[in-house]
């Protein structure tokens, strides 16, 4: 008959003084194991040691009845061990002691539950489990992977992530929806941000600056839905996007010189479009002796200079106060002597002042925001500005549009996931009251592979921009050929 094994919770005499931070913060804890009077332990019993355990056979690859009870696991023993180790002691261990400390742990409880694990599944438990204690839980291993751009969460079962552009699904999940609530809260407290039933929409970040948006019960029907725009360690400039073929040198070569030379420019695009990637990589041509002002619902751009201000909008607090919106950002920006104002995205009322801005003093001044082509983007701000409440007619809301824009970068994420620039149109000026626009360089999209590559090709429209007469006053000069629609970018 298979022996019965029994877990006994062991204090040393360090646990009495558990509030007083003792040499470690994971000392005194341990499950021994008892054997009954059977002889020998099961086969499929790991050998009763402290160090990895070995099965006598390796756990199928994929059983859901394993992955059930390993979660599970996971999750009970990092409830004990919250519960018996000393958390504002833990923090200061290095990584490495608290490592050694919870394998010692991790081994003795799986012999408690009698859990199937070679050395190679039980590091990766271990590995969960200090994710558990220290960092985000399951979300920890797709966060340190570079090739995955987004990380979506559509409840607790059903998680989804993009590389190269395309969604795919991962079997990671977690144990219930209040495990998955309490990574949430992790992350929004994190930044002073609360996330409950009376407040069910959230925008945060993470440390590293990757994008959070959060919606759980009653808005997420089916349970929280977590979405995460990751930060990226490597910074694109402009050259990276030219080798990814994201534009033409000859573009980028213009976009470069209208930064340069105080163009205000907007940049249009779908979600995940790229403007983001793309406003940090124009912002390297921002002169280092120029104040910038970033402000942002979640501080997430890489701006280069090392004179930038930064600010992020303040939800309303438990009593419904204290909100602190992109408009008054920008209003208060400036009083703070800036020299471009840089608004991450422009979705509100907040376009008024910005074109404000751009109107007094602050050309140059850069913003982004959600449209499909160069003049819907022009007829989104005259919306935004329309949701301003100011009594201003139609004409003098285009009047400010033509004076304070002049010009657009629209990009577009392609059906196979690319990102491309696929316009850059020029602003120039009201005629009657229709803002008229010229296009410079276009993307044209001729079919797609059986692979479901898109093929297509950058080319010149022919039109030479209007801001060329400024670019020279500067100093700069671009070459006429770059507008020959005859010659190949």
């Amino acid at each position: 008959m298979a022996g019965r094994f029994t877990a006994r919770r062991v204090t040393t005499p360090d646990m009495a003084a558990i509030d007083e931070p003792p040499p470690s913060a994971l000392e005194g804890i341990a499950w021994t194991v008892f054997p009954d009077a059977s002889p020998e332990p099961p086969p499929s019993a790991p050998a009763a040691s402290a160090a990895a355990p070995a099965p006598a056979a390796p756990p199928p690859s994929g059983n859901p009845l394993l992955t059930e009870k390993l979660l599970d696991a996971k999750v009970r023993l990092h409830r004990r061990l919250i519960e018996e180790i000393n958390l504002s002691a833990l923090e200061k261990l290095p990584e490495d002691e608290i490592r050694r400390h919870v394998q010692q742990l991790v081994s003795q409880y799986v012999l408690v539950e009698r859990l199937a694990l070679n050395a190679q599944e039980l590091a990766e438990f271990v590995s969960e489990i200090l994710d558990e204690m220290t960092g985000l839980g399951p979300l920890e291993p797709l966060l340190k992977d570079p090739t995955i751009s987004d990380i979506l969460i559509n409840g607790h079962e059903c998680v989804y992530v993009e590389r190269g552009g395309v969604l795919e699904p991962l079997s990671v999940r977690f144990k219930d929806e209040q495990h998955l609530l309490r990574i949430i809260n992790k992350i929004v407290s994190a930044v002073g941000r609360r996330v409950d039933e009376s407040h069910p929409l959230c925008d945060a970040r993470l440390l590293d600056g990757s994008r959070v948006n959060v919606a759980v019960r009653p808005i997420g029907v089916d349970g929280p839905l977590v979405s995460i725009r990751k930060f990226s360690k490597k910074k694109l400039d402009l050259s990276k996007l030219v080798e990814v073929n994201a534009l033409r040198p000859q573009m980028a070569e213009v976009l470069a010189a209208a930064v340069r030379a105080r163009i205000s420019t907007i940049i249009s695009g779908g979600t995940g479009s790229g403007k983001t990637t793309m406003l940090n990589a124009l912002s390297a041509f921002i002169s280092e002796k120029e104040r910038l002002l970033t402000i942002e619902d979640a501080a997430e751009l890489q701006l280069q200079q090392p004179h930038v201000g930064r600010m992020e909008t303040r939800p309303p607090n438990i009593e419904g106060k204290g909100e602190i919106r992109q408009r008054d950002l920008v209003k208060n920006a400036l009083r703070m002597r800036p020299d471009r104002i840089i608004l991450g995205e422009c979705r509100g009322e907040e376009a008024f002042d910005m074109l404000q801005a751009m109107n007094t003093g602050h050309e140059g001044s850069m913003a982004t925001i959600h449209a499909n082509t160069p003049r819907d983007a022009i007829t989104r701000l005259e919306q935004m500005i329309g949701m301003a409440g100011l009594p201003m007619t139609v004409a003098s809301i285009r009047g400010q549009i033509a004076n304070a824009v002049q010009l657009v970068v629209q990009l577009s994420r392609q059906s196979d996931g690319k990102r491309k620039v696929t316009s850059i149109a020029e602003v120039t000026g009201l005629e009657g009251d229709i803002i008229q626009m010229q296009e410079i360089f276009k993307y044209v999209r001729t079919g797609t592979k059986p692979d479901g590559t898109v093929e297509g090709h950058f080319q010149a429209t022919g039109v030479r921009p209007r801001f060329l007469a400024h670019l020279v006053t500067q100093g700069i000069k671009i070459p006429g050929s770059y507008f020959d629609p005859s010659q190949p970018l």
